[in-house]
């Protein structure tokens, strides 16, 4: 998900000088986790891993370790439940934390569906590139072309979309919203009425002039999809993601459907719908009352995020998403290069920083680690998902509570305790963090 609130408030690129502190303070787990080394490298592969392992500066994952570090970092997050789905070359680790609701007992696994808020814009980029593959786009129509009305629309093309420059007023900043969302939880919205709440607002700058995470860019996407692909944009999602790849977990519910599917995770959060969708903080009480016990988490797990387009899935399924993207199983190898030639520094005074492109993050966090990833953020849940095609290293996290009480966005929190168990010499240099979440 890319969040420009969850940026501001946990930033991949000063997490370096936290991880050995963070990982010091939670040597000792607080409670039952399970960790799973499930091997699937084929016969014949151990020497390719161990040299693997060394030209890549993989540390060897220790399971019991690996468990320890992730429960004590959650539990400290306060998260009801949390899951860590990590595949290397040595091998594929799960890490298991407390339940998937409050009132059960149940733990999460890799199976277990969740709300995967922005992480969607993930594959509405890979459906956009396979429009443009096709020849039913192009990349740098003007959004015009497809959508009436929009502010500046002549003048804003699909890529500058895609990379979020179009400079567009980001809809779930308007206050309005939150308040519908909390005022009936249930209400089925549509693209175009999200879309008016951000036309009633300027824009935020001229297009491609600068950089600025941007949900309104994303709606317009899918229906720029649907008119080029002339299907609506669930079924293009299945027809040449999900079935092609074998994500049978994976759907996009439609508008009017807040169930979620069996076996799934409740997601919680303290307070109203505003502090996930603005950069809110948690006033002092709240997260006084919410550290105590005496305030309980709201549950939002049918909360309707038609608003948001977003799907649901896995861990299982969205390692699996995020590897094939990445490593070029989506698109032709033209239009590969073309999305990993997108990215473009956040902050043109950083630009070795965080970097985004075509609905996907990218950032190096040691002299040989580097992951393209994205994030999702609603009420409810985070998540994180990450690739690096360098060693091979899948790394999907998802927690069932947005935000700790302190404010922080819990399964970025946790990343640093994760890179940690996975990376020798994990440097992370001064630079904008993830804004790849709401």
């Amino acid at each position: 998900m890319s969040l420009s609130r969850m940026a501001r408030r946990t930033r991949l690129g000063v997490l370096a000088p936290c991880c050995a502190l963070l990982i010091a303070s939670c040597s000792v787990a607080s409670g039952p986790a399970a960790t799973t080394a499930l091997s699937d490298a084929s016969p014949g592969t151990t020497n390719a891993t161990s040299s693997a392992s060394e030209r890549s500066a993989l540390k060897p994952i220790d399971p019991a370790a690996f468990r320890s570090a992730v429960d004590a970092a959650a539990r400290k997050l306060l998260v009801p439940g949390a899951m860590v789905l990590l595949r290397t070359p040595q091998g594929t680790y799960e890490a298991k934390v407390g339940a998937t609701g409050l009132a059960g007992h149940t733990p999460p696994d890799a199976g277990t569906h969740f709300r995967i808020a922005s992480n969607t814009k993930t594959m509405t980029s890979a459906l956009i590139m396979l429009l443009a593959q096709d020849g039913r786009l192009h990349l740098g129509d003007p959004v015009s072309a497809y959508v009436p009305d929009v502010p500046g629309g002549k003048h804003i093309t699909i890529a500058d979309l895609l990379k979020m420059r179009s400079g567009l007023y980001d809809y779930t900043n308007a206050p309005e919203l939150a308040a519908t969302l909390d005022a009936d939880p249930a209400k089925a919205w549509t693209p175009q009425e999200v879309l008016a709440i951000a036309f009633r607002h300027p824009p935020e700058f001229p297009p491609d002039a600068s950089y600025e995470y941007c949900n309104t860019n994303y709606a317009l996407l899918g229906l720029i999809a649907e008119k080029a692909g002339g299907r609506p944009l669930a079924q293009q999602f299945q027809d040449r993601l999900f079935g092609p790849l074998g994500l049978r977990q994976t759907s996009l519910p439609a508008a009017d459907d807040a169930s979620m599917p069996d076996r799934f995770s409740h997601g919680y959060m303290y307070g109203g719908s505003s502090y996930a969708l603005v950069d809110k903080p948690y006033p002092p009480e709240l997260q006084a009352a919410a550290r105590t016990g005496k305030l309980p988490p709201v549950d939002y797990t049918h909360q309707n995020p038609s608003y948001a387009t977003a799907a649901i899935s896995t861990a299982d399924d969205l390692s699996t998403w995020i590897r094939a993207l990445v490593s070029g199983k989506v698109l032709n190898s033209t239009y590969q290069r073309e999305w990993l030639h997108s990215l473009r520094p956040e902050d043109p005074k950083a630009p070795d920083g965080q970097q985004y492109g075509y609905g996907i993050a990218y950032q190096r966090f040691g002299p040989n680690a580097a992951m393209y990833y994205h994030g999702g953020e609603l009420p409810g849940f985070n998540s994180f998902i990450g690739h690096d095609p360098d060693n091979d290293v899948t790394l999907a996290i998802w927690t069932n509570l947005t935000l700790s009480p302190d404010g922080r966005t819990t399964a970025i929190a946790l990343l640093p305790t994760v890179l940690d168990e996975i990376y020798a010499g994990l440097s992370l240099p001064p630079a904008p963090a993830p804004t790849t979440t709401r």
